[in-house]
């Protein structure tokens, strides 16, 4: 899987290109994903769906008539930017209003809300609809905690098929809500998968061993069990969603073994017939299955079964016909082929000349900008490492690719104020690193940049204003409290100590180190949490007695930015006799 590539920072954005290539009569690339080439008609509701890259068909490959009108794609495993989704989106609009669909991921509901709430502030009704139907994920009575797998399937192509036949989008939404309450599923994993240009698999499973309860981002399961016959894995699947079935459930069911990435026909088929006499025997009927890879995890060695209790209503709409790259029902006629909607992401407006100080202050932060590129690089393997033990390990690889893009964003802004900069660059890095810690750094430099603006002078006051900015940016965003295992158990140490140092006299430079040695000493304590949120938390055996990787790296983060304001401040302190607001 991993073996063809030029450059695996660029891989998902190359495969997206030729995706595109290969189906022109179906889709056409717009920033930040695809919306159909076809015609859509006026007035019709719009389903966006989208979520990481690594999945096809999911989710490009849903985009036709009957099913998706577009998709925004992110990195591998890695949500889309809230820019991203809002450009789609915006391409994607008939005039119907717009619901957004997509797995239920941490990083994919901060990025989709945020798009959301754009988009319904211009005036396009937007809604949203995730998937929840890993019942591996979370306990019956928590299912709005649970992560989305296979099940956006039968999510997406009912709602689509709604949309295709002219209901309103509250119609299109109620469906979407309904299919989702009603789907089920359960996976298991053989072996992991390996991200483009890695060494190695994000996870392994012993020798005779089978992983079950395994999420579609390289997560392992939430525990391993002697390997089954195919009739024994059967029963196990089957036997699981059966006592998992939704409240009202009938007696037919849409049944969808889905294979992962190197489980391959041969063997699906062979599984899906023991799995079908299982449902007949349970009193079941069996309507219109599907068997193949549908919602994949690269090259992973995995399966899972979908089960959708249907009703009348469902039924309709499952069946309805479809066209799309990757997925077809029943027969469409071809519609004629439309130009790409241009889309207009420039906002332009007035550009404040930098007063002299915010200037400097902006080169400063450029500066800092490529030491943290470089403390990440230097530690991209082990964060990955230390986050595949509980999740999808993309955190190294992430935090590279926002990082990246947040120093040559800024490098490009520098002469602009220090506000302009660093809005720049925490654009950039929530554009690029997609995922939950794009959106929440992105956001959080945004927000320093915020506050620290374009002014005459700055002094400690403003220091300060910048860290308590950042911190809420992150709070206030991922919803995580202290103890959650996250980059906030760090997080919050670091601007504690930081304010208190402050308020003490110090100068910014020691108020710096103080915080710095506080977040790594309270990242290193994560090791003794359970997780509570994100992908870690279905996992959290598993954490205990290592640390949060967010924690980790926002300490190396914090470290190498103390490191490099004490040795600019050796090298100028000879001629420098200001007090604090210069040392600011």
């Amino acid at each position: 899987m991993t073996q063809i590539f030029d450059n695996p920072a660029e891989f998902a954005d190359d495969a997206l290109d030729g995706f595109v290539a290969a189906n022109r009569n179906y889709v056409a690339r717009v920033d930040g994903g695809v919306v159909r080439s076809t015609e859509v008609p006026a007035g019709q509701v719009a389903l966006v769906v989208g979520g990481g890259s690594g999945h096809y068909p999911a989710f490009a490959g849903l985009v036709g008539p009957g099913l998706a009108t577009a998709s925004a794609c992110g990195n591998m495993f890695a949500s889309p930017a809230a820019s991203q989704v809002y450009r789609v989106a915006k391409a994607a609009n008939a005039g119907g209003g717009v619901l957004l669909s997509y797995g239920n991921y941490a990083g994919d509901v901060l990025h989709f809300g945020q798009a959301q709430l754009r988009l319904n502030a211009e005036g396009i009704e937007t809604r949203t609809v995730t998937v929840t139907d890993d019942i591996a994920s979370a306990p019956i009575d928590q299912l709005e905690k649970r992560r989305g797998i296979a099940g956006d399937l039968t999510v997406f192509k009912i709602a689509g098929a709604a949309a295709e036949a002219g209901l309103s989008l509250d119609d299109v939404e109620r469906l979407a809500i309904k299919t989702n309450y009603r789907t089920r599923s359960l996976g298991v994993a053989f072996d992991g998968c390996t991200l483009p240009g890695a060494k190695a698999p994000l996870f392994h499973v012993p020798a005779g061993q089978m992983s079950l309860g395994l999420g579609i981002h390289g997560e392992p399961g939430i525990s391993e069990h002697p390997m089954p016959t195919a009739s024994e894995l059967a029963e196990l699947l089957v036997s699981r969603l059966l006592e998992d079935k939704p409240s009202g459930a009938g007696s037919r069911v849409v049944a969808i073994v889905n294979g992962l990435g190197t489980v391959k026909y041969d063997e699906l088929f062979l599984l899906f017939g023991k799995i079908e006499k299982l449902l007949v025997n349970a009193g079941l009927t069996v309507v219109e299955p599907e068997c193949g890879e549908l919602v994949t995890s690269l090259d992973m060695s995995g399966l899972s079964l979908t089960l959708l209790w249907l009703d009348e209503e469902l039924e309709q709409y499952w069946a309805a016909p479809t066209d799309t790259p990757a997925f077809r029902k029943g027969s469409m006629s071809p519609r004629a082929l439309r130009q790409a909607a241009g889309i207009d992401d420039a906002e332009t407006a007035d550009v404040e000349q930098p007063a002299p100080a915010a200037a400097e202050l902006g080169r400063h932060a450029v500066a800092v900008l490529a030491q943290v590129r470089d403390v990440v690089v230097e530690h991209e393997e082990m964060l990955g490492k230390l986050d595949a033990i509980a999740g999808d390990g993309d955190h190294g690889i992430g935090m590279r690719r926002g990082v990246d893009a947040a120093a040559a964003a800024a490098q490009a802004s520098e002469g602009a104020a220090v506000g302009r900069v660093l809005a720049a660059a925490g654009e950039a890095w929530s554009e690029r690193a997609g995922g939950t810690s794009g959106a929440l750094w992105g956001s959080a430099v945004i927000a320093a940049g915020q506050a620290l603006g374009n002014k005459e002078s700055y002094s400690g006051e403003d220091a300060a204003a910048a860290v308590s900015a950042f911190v809420s940016a992150i709070t206030e965003l991922g919803k995580a409290d202290p103890g959650d295992k996250t980059m906030v158990d760090a997080l919050l140490p670091f601007r504690d100590a930081f304010l208190a140092e402050l308020d003490g006299g110090a100068p910014v430079d020691r108020a710096l180190a103080a915080a710095a040695a506080a977040a790594e000493l309270a990242a290193a304590r994560t090791a003794e949490l359970r997780p509570l949120k994100g992908r870690a938390r279905p996992l959290a055996e598993k954490s205990l007695g290592h640390p949060d990787p967010g924690a980790v790296s926002f300490g190396l983060i914090t470290a190498r930015i103390s490191q490099h304001l004490d040795q600019l401040l050796a090298e100028t302190q000879p001629a420098t006799t200001a007090g604090n607001g210069a040392r600011a």
